[in-house]
């Protein structure tokens, strides 16, 4: 063998040797850790905000009106009888894209949920520049009747029946009712949201 050979083999193995290393250490328990994380990692934790890039209308747009409206779809029609795209994995639409059909609903229902958190982050601002009301006690009532319609929407979805999906799509038409009556559509237009 090569000494080029041999000193890339070696460097190989310590490096399969470190990440081994590093994985039996990250699931070591906690107790052979040291049960506190190191302090400068713990602040650095605590210090960096989540990153906010896209406002409240954005955010609404890219993924709770779409979501919502995927729901809603199948308060009448069987989302199994969409049917699929030539190419599913490009599809734009989550009916006919390769996780189609109900479960394409259950999806919608799930992201819906998981996007409540979304609305919590300190840093968003609406259209209009001024920040979310995160700290308004109405607006984390507001942001639970969200995830909890969601969820909703997905037990409904897996129940596969249509009847089913119409009692959910209204809960998520009031969840985002509610909001939107204290806080979207208010006298003054974009400028008068958020307030």
């Amino acid at each position: 063998m090569r000494l080029r050979s041999k000193i890339v083999a070696l460097l190989m193995c310590a490096g399969v040797a470190r990440l081994f290393l590093g994985v039996a250490e990250a699931q070591a328990p906690a107790a052979s850790q040291g049960a506190a994380q190191p302090a400068a990692q713990k602040a650095a934790s605590e210090a960096a905000p989540t990153p906010v890039y896209a406002n409240l209308a954005q955010l609404m747009r890219g993924i709770i009106f779409p979501n919502s409206n995927v729901i809603y779809f199948a308060q009448t029609k069987n989302p199994d009888n969409v049917k699929r795209a030539p190419d599913p994995s490009v599809s734009p639409d989550p009916l006919s894209g390769s996780f189609g059909g109900w479960a394409a609903i259950e999806n919608s229902a799930l992201a819906l949920s998981e996007s409540a958190s979304l609305l919590t982050i300190p840093g968003r601002v609406c259209q209009n520049g001024l920040p979310v009301p995160v700290n308004n006690a109405d607006w984390s009532k507001f942001v639970q009747e969200l995830r909890d319609a969601g969820m909703t929407a997905y037990k409904a979805a897996q129940t596969k029946n249509n009847d089913k999906m119409i009692e959910a799509a209204d809960v998520v038409t009031d969840a985002c009712s509610n909001c939107h009556d204290r806080y979207r559509d208010r006298r003054g237009g974009v400028a008068g949201r958020c307030k």
